[in-house]
This record gives C-alpha cells, sequence and structure tokens, in this order.
C-alpha cells in the first residue's frame, strides 16, 4: 500500500453515474470531476519548528471533500489514487 509522506493523504475517488434532470446518463468526457473520496492512507503530519508533528484533520476511513483540481492522480497495484496536501481538504462528509 501507498504511505503518505508528511501532511499528504492518500485518497480513493468514488466515481459517481451522473444523470440529467431527464434522468439521462452522461458521458464520461461531459462528467464533472469527482470532489468526493475515501481516505486510504494518512501522513505523519508535518513537523513544527518545535520539533513536534502537527495533527492530521483526517482518519482512515473518512469520507472528504476537496478541492477540485487538487493532487496528483497515481496508479498502484492496478488501482487509482489521488494524493492530496491536508489543505486541500475541505470538509469531511458526515
Amino acid at each position: 500500500m501507498l504511505k503518505p509522506l508528511g501532511d499528504r493523504v492518500v485518497l480513493e475517488v468514488t466515481e459517481e453515474e451522473e444523470k440529467t434532470v431527464g434522468g439521462l446518463v452522461l458521458a464520461s468526457a461531459a462528467k464533472e470531476k469527482p470532489q468526493t473520496a475515501k481516505v486510504v492512507a494518512v501522513g505523519e503530519g508535518n513537523v513544527l519548528e518545535n520539533g513536534q508533528k502537527s495533527p492530521m484533520p483526517v482518519a482512515v476511513g473518512d469520507m472528504v471533500m476537496f478541492e477540485k483540481y487538487s493532487g496528483t492522480e497515481v496508479k498502484y497495484d492496478g488501482s487509482e489514487y489521488l494524493i492530496i496536501a491536508a489543505k486541500d481538504i475541505m470538509a469531511i462528509v458526515e
């Protein structure tokens, strides 16, 4: 499994089927980039000036909403993931 460094977070993006108001399913090219994902790995946090590590705002298993064009998409072991900085996470979805 991928282990992120510093304040990075590995996300598994959820692909959602998008439909129009009339019920038509949109082609993948017409879909908006998803903004929700499941946290699959969390870094240890940044090292502060006093030598302590800052706490991470999310945990493995959390569903989060992130900024639309943030992070780097990677393929690992047959799956696609998004690695982003913790600051790019906007909210935890409950």
